[in-house]
């Protein structure tokens, strides 16, 4: 039987995995099973040993250290890209970042500082990203970032991040009308709750899930292999006329009222 898509020649950069549970190694593991090779970065030394063996595990034959606050690194990892391969295919933006004491009060207190560091980490290292994925793709390519439903809804305990994941979105349609000429695509990821590492910051989490599980259509919470498989599909060519779009993989929790 012949596959609805594939990735088999197509390299693909990951940003975002910290450990086995996170949507960005999700979303690695079905990029690799579709025939792509990946490119995949890891926060810091700290977080290098849990990050690369799950990378050589995928055959992964760029493994780098990327923090986006930390001048020259992302820069460093394109620059290694242009080198051993000349070009990019697509690339998956899964890093998001607030203060503890921003992400945990209301928005109204949030500090200017606190919340100059959330956009910069979790919306403009994006546009940084795009601006310099895109002389790497002159055939076109896909550009991927992982957004949630506390963009357009206000959800108990997101807080700071709800403007944040807003202001991203926007980003994602704005960047799609500039780059669509291109036949660059950039489309945003909106699963539902899921229980990841950075989503441990959020205060009451367990309760969030809960209600999500209870309300969602399916009944169901969402595990990183389905966003894997939409992410998939988007960035192969059979999504070729998709993008700026937010596309949901919640088990149908955002049409709920």
């Amino acid at each position: 039987m012949t596959p609805l898509f594939t990735l088999e020649g197509k390299k693909g950069l990951v940003v975002g995995i910290a450990n086995e549970h996170s949507i960005a190694y999700g979303c690695a593991r079905t990029f690799r099973a579709a025939g792509a090779e990946l490119a995949i970065t890891y926060l810091n030394a700290k977080a290098e040993p849990y990050v690369r063996p799950l990378a050589e595990g995928l055959g992964s034959p760029i493994i780098v250290p990327c923090d986006v606050r930390e001048p020259g690194q992302l820069e460093a990892v394109f620059a290694q890209i242009q080198r051993e391969w000349g070009h990019l295919d697509f690339l998956l933006h899964a890093i998001a970042f607030a203060p503890r004491e921003d992400l945990h009060g209301r928005v109204v207190d949030c500090s200017q500082a606190g919340f100059g560091i959330a956009m910069d980490v979790s919306v403009h290292s994006f546009i940084r990203m795009t601006r310099l994925a895109e002389p790497l793709m002159p055939q076109g390519g896909c550009l991927l970032t992982v957004t949630f439903y506390g963009s357009e809804k206000v959800v108990e305990n997101y807080n700071l991040m709800g403007p944040v994941k807003a202001a991203l979105e926007s980003v994602v349609r704005s960047m799609a009308a500039e780059l669509g000429a291109a036949r660059i695509r950039v489309n945003a990821l909106s699963p539902g709750p899921i229980r990841t590492r950075a989503a441990s910051g959020i205060h009451r989490f367990d309760e969030l899930m809960e209600h999500t599980a209870a309300r969602t259509p399916q009944r169901r919470l969402v595990s990183i292999e389905d966003v894997g498989a939409l992410a998939a599909f988007l960035v192969s060519d059979a999504a070729a006329a998709i993008t700026g779009g937010i596309h949901y993989v919640d088990g149908g929790y955002h049409i709920m009222g």
